[in-house]
């Protein structure tokens, strides 16, 4: 975790997919940003001029089945959680995420493509303080199964995530993540959407998973992995987990110095424990770099993940 300066990319660098959910083709670009910007989305192809929206937990207006953000006027961002992730994930501060349709691509189910993007962009040190907002007392919330705190932790951002499946291919996996940009792109960032192929019918009738295939996602039925190119990690499904937290509480607007833990969560539940602690304002506070080292120490451990097969209550599909 560094604490000194803030970030930026360097020049613009663009990716092109289709929305997992709504199966259309879109191109999103990343960009450079002012100091104190954080991130902002420029959706663009509509009627009438381009419309901005930042990226932050109060601009959220669905959190069903990916992390939806938008205006009064309606939503404009879908599925923001996997860039979101991947711009906070690598350290970035400040940046325009310029999209020409109503969903962010999936790409491969990852957030590779966009780690590839920020490294062609670039990233540059910009002339101000880094800030982070600490948390200072501990803030849960629970839905149904689900439940979800964020602590104070005196080395950084800590993601602690469980899963549970009654599916046996799935089971129960646990993964403990210490996030800094080396260890996010080895051991998260490649980490894809994963889904349950019973629940396919269900989602297209819903409108959802219009755009998934064996390419983006990752595919179970009860007794086997369906993807014949097997899995990234033996935990890839946590894994992905930890990787949408990252994305959602990137919504806070500042990188976090805390703990989050979740035990069969999700979008909903992450957006829940973040607008309640930014809801509670003794529960956190703003501090500037330097103020930052001086409360932390060095991080000791980078992840950790456990597999097991125990079989449990499931929370419903993974299809983000």
């Amino acid at each position: 975790m560094k604490f000194s300066r803030q970030t930026t990319l360097r020049a613009q660098a663009s990716v092109a997919g289709v929305g997992v959910h709504s199966g259309l083709p879109v191109t999103l670009t990343l960009g450079p940003a002012p100091v104190d910007a954080g991130f902002i989305f420029v959706r663009t192809g509509l009627d009438g001029s381009d419309r901005e929206v930042q990226a932050t937990a109060e601009q959220v207006i669905a959190t069903d089945f990916a992390t939806v953000l938008g205006d009064h006027d309606g939503p404009l961002v879908s599925t923001a959680e996997h860039v979101l992730a991947a711009l906070r994930g690598m350290g970035v501060d400040n940046a325009t995420i310029e999209i020409d349709g109503p969903e962010v691509p999936i790409m491969d189910g990852s957030a590779a493509a966009f780690i590839a993007a920020i490294d062609q962009a670039g990233i540059v040190t910009q002339p101000a303080q880094r800030r982070f907002i600490q948390v200072l007392k501990p803030i849960s919330a629970k839905i149904g199964d689900s439940f979800g705190e964020i602590r104070p932790h005196t080395s950084g951002f800590r993601v602690e995530v469980e899963i549970d499946f009654t599916n046996p291919v799935i089971g129960q996996q646990s993964y403990a993540f210490d996030l800094n940009p080396e260890a996010f792109r080895r051991e998260v960032g490649r980490a894809r959407t994963f889904g349950l192929m019973g629940d396919v019918a269900r989602l297209w009738n819903a409108g959802y998973a219009l755009g998934a295939s064996f390419d983006n996602t990752v595919v179970f039925d009860d007794e086997r992995l369906l993807n014949t190119e097997g899995l990234r990690y033996a935990d890839e499904c946590v894994r992905h987990k930890v990787l949408d937290v990252i994305g959602d509480l990137s919504l806070a607007g500042l990188p976090l110095l805390g703990a989050y833990r979740s035990v069969r969560g999700g979008h909903k539940l992450n957006h829940a424990v973040l607008t309640a602690m930014l809801a509670d304002r003794t529960a956190w506070r703003v501090v500037e770099g330097e103020a930052a080292r001086r409360t932390t120490r060095p991080v000791g451990e980078v992840g950790r993940g456990i597999v097991g097969g125990r079989i449990a209550a499931a929370f419903g599909p993974d299809v983000s």
